[in-house]
């Protein structure tokens, strides 16, 4: 398994709230994804920040759900690019 952590910054003008109702909107997508086995959703309103962090099956799977599609939706609703880190996760 690895964790993967997706950071973007919160523009100027949307509040937590907003970023929170977008959230909350993807929520059963990401519930019926096959090879998620559990996403926790971040905000830190103070550094403006936001993102999730997400247990995958492998790396490929991270990768392939993270993929250009997914960029190009972070990049018009948030106005940049996700930030990814991965991690193996031996232990849970």
């Amino acid at each position: 398994m690895i964790t993967e952590i997706v950071k973007f910054a919160i523009p100027e003008g949307m509040s937590g709230e907003d970023v929170v109702a977008g959230f909350e909107a993807t929520a059963d997508t990401w519930k019926a994804n096959p090879d998620l086995i559990r996403k926790n959703y971040l905000v830190d309103a103070e550094s403006r920040t936001a993102g999730g962090v997400y247990l995958w099956k492998s790396k490929a799977d991270a990768q392939k759900w993270h993929g250009d599609e997914f960029k190009a939706r972070v990049k018009a609703k948030y106005g940049n690019e996700p930030r990814f880190e991965y991690f193996d996760t031996p232990v849970v």
